[in-house]
């Protein structure tokens, strides 16, 4: 009569989300596209292996959109010299194999790109604004050594 509650839900999730993007530092902003293009290429993995082939593309779409349309065109290449370019080709190598898995069902490449943006994430994540220096924590300097040799891997 009102609508559905799943409407009603995805509603609120929404406003959810915008408030965050709203408040959320530009550190946070770049976490929670990381976020949305894991969570994307999880949902795309699951709607494969249950032969859901339309949402399984929708998914797959809006993690390469994510990648290619947020963190590749957040990169700065004047300030962020070969770190910025290393991201950059593996960001491209990830929209292109994120492509070839969805043309050809290979849940095999969404394991491997969402273990690649994992990584990267947990890398951003080290270097953050909030980042507590500990003994056991990474440094900013190792942290970045860990992304430049996750290069190296793929």
């Amino acid at each position: 009569m009102f609508g559905s509650m799943k409407r009603g839900a995805n509603a609120y999730a929404n406003i959810g989300v915008e408030t965050g993007v709203l408040a959320a530092s530009p550190h946070k902003l770049i976490s929670m596209l990381f976020d949305g293009a894991l969570v994307a290429i999880a949902l795309a993995k699951k709607h494969m292996a249950e032969g859901d082939i339309k949402n399984k593309g929708e998914s797959i779409t809006k993690a390469i959109l994510i990648i290619d349309n947020g963190l590749r065109a957040s990169l700065n290449k004047d300030v962020g010299g070969d770190l910025a370019l290393n991201l950059d080709s593996l960001y491209e190598y990830m929209s292109r194999r994120l492509f070839e898995a969805n043309v050809n069902n290979n849940p095999a490449i969404l394991t491997e790109i969402h273990g690649l943006l994992d990584e990267i994430r947990s890398a951003w994540e080290q270097i953050g604004p909030n980042a507590a220096p500990a003994p056991a924590q990474m440094s900013a300097t190792a942290a970045m050594d860990a992304l430049q040799n996750s290069f190296a891997k793929a």
